[in-house]
């Protein structure tokens, strides 16, 4: 009887211990919660320098597919793509290409264009594009980049393509890019493309 009692008396001591262990518990996990965010005002972020400004900025894009070290190589692909689509639709190439400060390969690498594009027109030859360009030169801040995401009808003279983001530098960046073809090998889809931008960043 005795030992059925101490039982009886246990039990309710070890509710209240299994209560406050589970209170205790659901608090640190509430303060754990609270502390992965912070809001602050505005004026606290940018206290040093509030001050807008505009940069512009003037590159080669040299996109070379074919060759013994291609710059952009398929990663994925329709398999009607190369057989039915005259404008390969369905077809996504993952890039990494030097960003010259002159027309020649061979003249200074200012930084590389590194993301992916994928054919995604039907009916005509369109991109969508998704690149961060990363700035090497020393004038900018090192890994300073540019994150392109937009359409890209690569048959036109003239393409304006929207800058959505950046890092470093261009913290905060919003722009465009105006864009032109001048060089492309039909056969081998190796190009060279020219670049202004024109970016608004802190």
């Amino acid at each position: 009887m005795r030992v059925v009692a101490a039982r009886f008396l246990l039990l309710p001591v070890l509710c209240i211990v299994a209560v406050v262990i589970a209170v205790s518990v659901t608090h640190q996990i509430r303060a754990q919660k609270a502390d992965w965010f912070e809001t602050v005002p505005y004026g606290e972020v940018f206290r040093k320098d509030m001050t807008k400004k505009a940069t512009r900025l003037h590159f080669y894009f040299h996109d070379m597919v074919s060759g013994k070290n291609p710059t952009a190589i398929p990663i994925a692909q329709a398999p009607t793509a190369p057989i039915q689509s005259s404008t390969m639709f369905g077809t996504l190439r993952m890039i990494d290409d030097p960003l010259t400060e002159g027309f020649d390969a061979s003249s200074k690498v200012v930084g590389r264009a590194q993301g992916m594009y994928g054919f995604a027109g039907q009916d005509q030859l369109s991109l969508i594009a998704a690149i961060s360009y990363v700035f090497t030169d020393e004038m900018l801040k090192k890994g300073s980049s540019l994150s392109i995401l937009s359409n890209n009808p690569i048959l036109n003279s003239v393409r304006e393509l929207a800058i959505v983001g950046g890092t470093g530098s261009f913290r905060f960046a919003s722009g465009f890019a105006q864009v032109r073809t001048l060089f492309l090998n039909l056969t081998t889809g190796d190009a060279i493309v020219e670049y202004n931008e024109t970016v608004i960043h802190y």
